[in-house]
């Protein structure tokens, strides 16, 4: 294969959405071999010598766009010795070397990166080639629908007898089209509704998880309670983009159908409400991970809630709640701005958001250790939740979060709550169905586009141009946009 051939991410994108790969299409692949171990002991002439175990990489590569895997890698997988000051690094036991590639997400960075780098695994050094890498839930498919991973079961040894206690939608989502699971993961992303306790007493005379869940139950009374809350000088969600999952994770059809985009009527209520809560000032017209946004979830913020997956409420909420964050010296505890503020209820409707798979890469010369990273920190009971109770994440083990959810469990952030109750409800009722390779660029597209509506610079007609033209230029061969009638 050529070395100089330039071939973008959005390429690489549509030879696996079409089932094909590029290597294919242009030249098959070829596997180095394996190192054999030292030579079995002999054997008595007349039989056969067994086949040599393949030996072992000594280097680990791992491809990420965070350091919140490397965090659970570091922190909960027994065979981690040693880790490098910088966190570049992290020796096991055995002396295998972990190495850390990190590319942040903005722009399609990370996938592009990443595409690049499979492009040139064939031909990459036993020590360079990529052996772990990991994908969202906006764009798994892509890389599950390619020759790029490989079997979690045939390939990497996983059973189903170890698997067996994975939520059904973690799997599914990385299951391709001819029923091979391509990852794993350690967490489960159900969503739900986290609000301030203080201003839930101000608005409804209650912080009551149950009371609160009962005057939210539905999107009538979710937009009832908007209107109280802005009579008492609050306001129901800090942004336009706040209620965009709950909405987007209901739809009834996925985006891509063949070549054509759908949008679902679900995702137009989502609109709908959006210009409403932004017309009456119900919201803070603040976009997603902005400065507005995160303060909005700070002890001077206004806004009465947000809605939030696991991941979510302990990596996000928790951290932008603090007065005076770790990182300057502030402590996770009861005084430390909005923390123990916080409670969480199920909201107007289930939903999921995001998650993180771990994927094995075509070519790895670490299969065992890949093995033993899976096995120990997607299906280890033990593990997952000691990972759930230090880190308040959900892990995917429904026999380990339902012993919590039944526990004398409680969140301090929470202000004592047993958010994982909350959880464990809503996880078995998550659908992946209507999940596709173009979710992410898709679900992006439209937020931006209407994003000017609601601000009022653009007519509803223009946005939906805008998306249109945005589709067209990510994905050129989509050849129409559906819209309900």
């Amino acid at each position: 294969m050529k070395k100089a051939r330039k071939i973008t991410a959005l390429v690489l994108a549509l030879a696996m959405m079409m089932g094909t790969s590029l290597i294919a299409t242009g030249c098959q692949k070829n596997e180095t071999p394996a190192t054999p171990s030292k030579a079995a002991e002999s054997v008595a002439s007349s039989e056969a010598a067994p086949a040599p175990a393949a030996a072992e990489g000594k280097t680990l590569n791992i491809w990420v766009w965070n350091d919140e895997f490397q965090s659970r890698f570091n922190d909960y997988y027994p065979e981690v010795k040693e880790v490098a000051k910088d966190k570049s690094t992290t020796t096991l036991k055995d002396g295998t070397i972990v190495k850390w590639t990190i590319n942040a997400n903005a722009n399609n960075n990370y996938q592009d990166k990443l595409d690049q780098a499979l492009l040139a695994q064939d031909s990459a050094a036993a020590d360079d080639k990529i052996d772990i890498f990991l994908v969202e839930a906006d764009y798994a498919l892509k890389y599950v629908n390619s020759d790029y991973t490989i079997d979690v079961k045939k390939d990497i040894g996983l059973t189903d007898s170890d698997l067996a206690n994975q939520y059904k939608y973690t799997q599914d989502i990385v299951t391709d089209k001819s029923g091979a699971l391509k990852g794993t993961t350690w967490q489960a992303t159900p969503g739900l509704f986290a609000y301030r306790r203080s201003i839930a007493k101000a608005v409804l005379g209650t912080d009551d998880p149950a009371k609160v869940q009962e005057a939210l139950s539905d999107w009538t009374k979710f937009d009832n309670v908007a209107k109280q809350a802005s009579a008492k000088g609050y306001k129901m969600l800090s942004g336009f983009d706040d209620s965009y999952r709950t909405f987007s994770n209901n739809v009834s059809t996925p985006w891509v159908t063949d070549t054509t985009v759908n949008v679902d009527a679900n995702i137009m209520k989502w609109v709908t409400q959006t210009k409403d809560y932004t017309t009456k000032n119900y919201n803070d017209k603040s976009i997603l991970w902005d400065n507005k946004w995160q303060a909005d979830q700070g002890p001077s913020g206004k806004v009465l809630g947000f809605f939030y997956s696991t991941w979510g409420i302990n990596f996000t909420l928790l951290g932008n709640s603090l007065k005076t964050p770790t990182k300057e010296g502030g402590k996770e505890e009861v005084g430390n701005g909005a923390y123990g503020d916080y409670a969480v209820c199920q909201g107007p409707q289930g939903y999921y958001w995001g998650g993180t798979w771990i994927c094995a890469a075509k070519g790895t010369d670490n299969v065992a250790t890949i093995k033993n990273v899976m096995k120990t920190l997607t299906c280890d009971s033990t593990i997952m939740k000691k990972i759930t109770t230090v880190t308040q994440d959900y892990t995917n083990n429904k026999s380990a979060m339902e012993e919590l959810a039944n526990s004398d469990f409680k969140s301090a952030f929470l202000g004592g709550q047993n958010h994982i109750k909350l959880f464990a409800a809503v996880a078995p009722t998550i659908d992946m169905s209507k999940a596709g390779a173009y979710d992410q660029g898709c679900n992006e597209a439209f937020q931006a586009a209407f994003h000017d509506y609601f601000n009022g610079t653009v007519d509803l007609a223009k946005a939906k141009a805008n998306f249109e033209k945005a589709i067209k230029e990510k994905y050129p061969d989509l050849t129409a946009v559906k819209w309900p009638a």
